[in-house]
């Protein structure tokens, strides 16, 4: 209690936020690493003066501060028992650009690559760039001393540093620069902490046995890759000792340091131009990984940007993966291993010639069989891939998993080849398939065993085999991080690589500039063993947890939340690109992300000890704001499915706790649209009405800023079979089955009638049959049994009826897609389910391939000019394509589609229209679809082919949406 009455004063005390209750701890017990420790709370400091008050609570309770940006560290950087300091939220500031000496000044918060979109206009980019380039945060970048693809022609982070501002242990603070050996010695003579640090780090340095024992133990400066340890031998390489000519600077110790030693509050780093601008890449092709590793060293003759591999096992996975399987389009055969071989140039000209020089020396080696190269957008789909392979290897299924251990080590690049064949053969004496991914030219390969951790022989594994590539690495001279740190996982093995001096070294630096061992303790010294505080406990009994979902893709609903490795994927920013995930995106909480999801439903299903596993109120909370908007489903390398998760645990919730009223009546809103639609008229005045639509609005828990959607005069079926003869086409193109869903039923009329037209004018037989609803409105709330009925009864329906050749096809994304998503989880009959699924098609899908087929043509359309853009439904992006709409929009001869590079609308169903979710759904939508859509000029045309989406944006922009199809039927030829 004396804890928590301290954690609340602290709380008060704060400018910004700090959380203790057992949901954010959860969240933050994690990162991307095997690791799990819960932490005593989590912050969210706003400045420095809160940075200080973390600081002196620390010391005065004999606590941890556990540094954090984007929690991505593989290495367990990021865990502790200690209070986490979170400064992705607030710490975020691009402080100042010099354009003339081409540096910048950033706060530790500022995603990389957000970093280089504001640096494009002066010509200028940051270069490492890792795999997470898209939410990692310099500040992390400085902890770990990133490198990434681009470090053979940019270095490393380390190498970028120009200064840094920090706070010290003690709450002072300290600028750390190059300085001048006069510089340097008024430095010894301050009497604050900072000069202690100074004066015994120069003591120690000077001491020519322990220079020795540096250059002895530490690998060779030309190894750039080396992230083992602290870098004391960086600090010897300077003038002040007479051992190099480079300017004293502590920068380059605090990177790679792991928030350790100091806490960062301020970046300054050195930019450099943009890369040349044309590029190829040749994607050479090879039998085996020995072969794939000889080739390197005659490749790196060559002025190579990067040089990276992928090996067999990550192309595999590609394979399923709905978002990256289509960039597999340059892959030739059955590779073990693929060297991705980057050139530029400013001349075309000599970009072909390098080309050529590089074909040669690969071909004449005789070890590769196939050389593809890639230009310009083919490039950055072949990186995408490679950049998706840890991700992709989170989605192995079942328990056996690809273990981030050994995989950061590297070597001198003439001993590669020889290095991969030693390790080959411990993996061998394992009985392991190791994985073979990464950075080739700088003589790191990210290699990974294939373990379950959730058992002890196992973990025994992890632990020997990581002791026993240490040995080996430590034979080559090499580093046992080459950029992803020691953290928990390599540092026990730090004493070994460097020796018993060298270590108590580095064990001197760590308490010189953190005596009460607050920063991050247990990384890099005095760590714990690398098997403990893992995840999982070894040899726990499964929790059994039955669902009303069929999760057997997964194995179960448990291991599809465990499929979520914390790669952070659903942190990238807006400028990213992709939907995922909306939420944070308007909050930049972590609680808002997918992987905090994903890691509360791991926590709780594991380790909760009711009956009904899902009966927690954290749950509830941590998943109240996931729109369902299935951006995880394809955007997320795991493929962690929240929105089948989400569904579940509503299901499993209501056991234990009452529905609300509003979720009932939102659940069940296609009845009530059905009773409205026999007296419309009375209907429509009542929900349109200011006084009536409002207490409804309150009766509801409805944003009062909404209009509630009225039905409309006439139903589709209505009209349909008042002109039934109309859509029956004498010999026609194809028949097709037209899904007449519950929003276009009765209250998207117009744009069912639009569908029927313009499939009738195309000479396509049209059949609406009787059928159910989609389920959509139940399966947002929860309500499965409902959801599995109608989903039973439809796809007994149309089992023996859709074919090839009579396709089902539907305009609302949400319910059509129904029948390729939720319908394989919910339907009894799988065989079934999964013929319809593969023959059900949005609209747009159907019209493309026919328009493949030659069946539509350009003639058949308007020759006038029109400007179109396009926002997608989220369940479109994530289960089909956008690129489906811009293709049958692009058809008119005149026409000039665009599509709007947005995410999600904010909508999401009934989420928008929920009083306590309006604001959060408008902040999505002023994320990039309504600046957008107020830039258009009126005379653009706006399509939209979500219901939701189209209400969404008249409440945001004001402007009409149209769907595709009503853009089309408007665009026939009146002939």
């Amino acid at each position: 209690m004396e804890m928590k009455a301290a954690l609340n004063q602290l709380s008060k005390e704060l400018k910004g936020e700090l959380k203790h209750d057992e949901l954010w701890k959860s969240i933050y017990a994690t990162d991307a690493s095997v690791y799990r420790e819960v932490p005593l709370a989590v912050s969210f400091p706003v400045n420095d003066d809160d940075l200080v008050r973390l600081i002196n609570f620390a010391k005065a309770h004999k606590t941890s501060l556990i540094p954090r940006t984007a929690g991505t560290s593989l290495a367990g950087q990021c865990t502790g028992d200690g209070i986490v300091v979170d400064v992705s939220k607030h710490f975020t500031d691009i402080i100042k650009v010099d354009k003339n000496r081409k540096t910048v000044t950033v706060q530790p918060g500022v995603i990389r690559d957000d970093l280089n979109r504001r640096l494009q206009k002066h010509n200028l980019f940051f270069g490492p760039n890792t795999s997470t380039s898209n939410r990692c945060m310099i500040g992390g970048m400085v902890g770990n001393n990133s490198s990434g693809t681009t470090s053979i022609k940019y270095g490393t982070t380390r190498d970028k540093i120009i200064s840094l501002k920090v706070i010290l242990s003690d709450g002072s603070k300290a600028e750390f620069k190059d300085l001048t050996p006069e510089q340097y010695q008024a430095k010894l003579k301050l009497e604050n902490l900072e000069g202690e640090i100074y004066r015994i780090i120069n003591k120690k340095l000077s001491n020519k046995e322990n220079q020795e024992e540096i250059l002895k133990n530490f690998p060779p400066a030309e190894l750039h890759r080396r992230n083992t340890g602290y870098a004391i031998d960086e600090l010897l390489a300077t003038e002040v000792f007479n051992t190099g000519s480079n300017k004293f600077n502590f920068s380059k110790l605090i990177a790679g340091s792991e928030g350790t030693l100091a806490f960062i509050t301020e970046i300054t780093l050195q930019l450099d131009e943009l890369p040349p601008k044309y590029t190829a890449m040749v994607a050479a092709h090879y039998p085996s990984i020995d072969s794939c590793m000889q080739a390197v060293v005659p490749a790196m003759q060559h002025s190579l940007f990067t040089c990276e591999m992928m090996d067999k096992v990550i192309l595999d996975c590609t394979k399923e993966s709905l978002m990256y399987r289509e960039n597999r389009f340059f892959i030739e055969g059955d590779p073990q291993g693929i060297l991705m071989l980057e050139l530029r140039s400013d001349s075309e000209t000599d970009l072909q010639n390098q080309v050529d020089a590089l074909l040669e020396t690969l071909e004449s080696s005789g070890l590769g069989y196939a050389f593809p190269v890639l230009y310009n957008e083919q490039i950055d789909l072949a990186l995408e891939l490679r950049k998706a392979g840890l991700g992709l290897l989170g989605n192995m299924k079942g328990d056996r998993k690809a273990v981030a251990c050994i995989e950061d080590t590297a070597v001198a690049l003439p001993v590669l080849a020889d290095y991969i064949s030693d390790f080959s053969k411990i993996m061998k004496s394992y009985d392991q398939q190791a994985v073979y991914y990464a950075h080739a030219g700088a003589g790191e390969i990210h290699l990974r065993p294939i373990l379950n951790l959730k058992k002890s022989d196992d973990v025994k594994l992890f632990r020997s085999i990581t002791k026993d590539v240490a040995e080996l690495v430590k034979r080559y001279n090499g580093s046992l991080s080459g950029e992803h740190g020691d953290g928990r996982v390599r540092a026990e093995f730090i004493e070994l690589m460097f020796g018993k001096n060298v270590y108590e070294l580095l064990k001197e630096v760590k308490y010189v500039f953190d005596p009460q061992n607050i920063f991050n303790p247990g990384k890099i010294v005095d760590a714990p063993a690398m098997d403990t505080s893992l995840r999982y406990v070894p040899d726990r009994i499964e929790p059994e947890i039955d669902t009303i979902m069929d999760f057997s893709d997964a194995d179960g609903v448990l291991r599809l939340a465990e499929k979520c490795n914390g790669s952070g994927d659903c942190r990238k920013s807006v400028e990213a690109g992709g939907t995922m995930c909306p939420s944070y995106r308007a909050t930049k909480d972590e609680k808002d992300t997918t992987r905090a999801r994903a890691n509360a439903l791991r926590e709780f299903l594991t380790n909760s000890d009711k009956p009904n596993r899902f009966d927690h109120p954290e749950l509830k909370e941590v998943l109240d704001l996931c729109i369902s908007c299935k951006g995880c489903k394809s955007e997320c390398p795991s493929n962690v499915d929240m929105a089948a998760l989400k569904a579940e645990f509503q299901h499993q919730y209501h056991k234990n706790n009452k529905p609300s009223f509003r979720d009932k009546a939102f659940a069940n809103i296609t009845q009530q649209n059905e009773r409205a639609s026999k007296f419309p008229g009375i209907s429509r005045f009542f929900l349109t009405n200011e006084f009536t639509s409002g207490i409804a609005k309150k009766v509801l828990g409805v944003a009062p800023e909404r209009e509630l959607p009225a039905v409309a005069k006439q139903t589709l079926k209505a009209y349909y079979l008042k002109n039934q003869e109309k859509f029956n086409i004498k010999d026609p193109v194809k028949t097709v089955y037209l899904f007449n869903d519950e929003f276009t039923n009765y209250l998207d009329v117009e744009v069912g009638k639009d569908a029927l037209n313009l499939l009738a004018k195309l000479r396509y037989k049209v059949l609406i049959i009787d059928h159910p609803e989609s389920g959509r409105s139940q399966i947002s709330k929860g309500f499965l049994t409902k959801a599995k009925e109608l989903a039973n009864k439809n796809v007994s329906i149309f089992k023996d009826l859709v074919t090839t050749e009579t396709p089902l096809i539907g305009v609302e994304p949400s319910a059509i897609l129904s029948f390729r998503d939720e319908y394989l989880r919910l339907a009894d009959d799988k065989t079934a389910a999964n013929a319809l699924a593969k023959n059900s098609f949005i609209i747009e899908e159907f019209l493309k391939q026919e328009i493949s087929e030659g069946n539509i043509k350009a003639e058949q359309f308007t020759q006038k000019q029109a400007t179109i853009k396009v926002h997608a439904h989220c369940h479109q992006k994530a289960l089909s394509n956008a690129s489906r709409t811009f293709d049958i929009l692009n058809l008119p001869t005149n026409y000039k589609v665009t599509i709007i590079p947005s995410g999600c609308c904010g909508m999401a169903g009934s989420f928008g229209y929920e009083k306590e979710h309006y604001e959060i759904s408008m902040r999505i939508g002023e994320n990039s679809l309504f600046p957008a859509v107020r830039k258009s000029e009126k005379s653009v045309i706006i399509s939209a082919n979500g219901t939701s989406c189209r209400h969404q944006i008249k409440d945001g922009t004001g402007r009409q949406a149209l769907h595709p199809v009503t853009i089309l039927r408007n665009a026939l030829n009146k002939s």
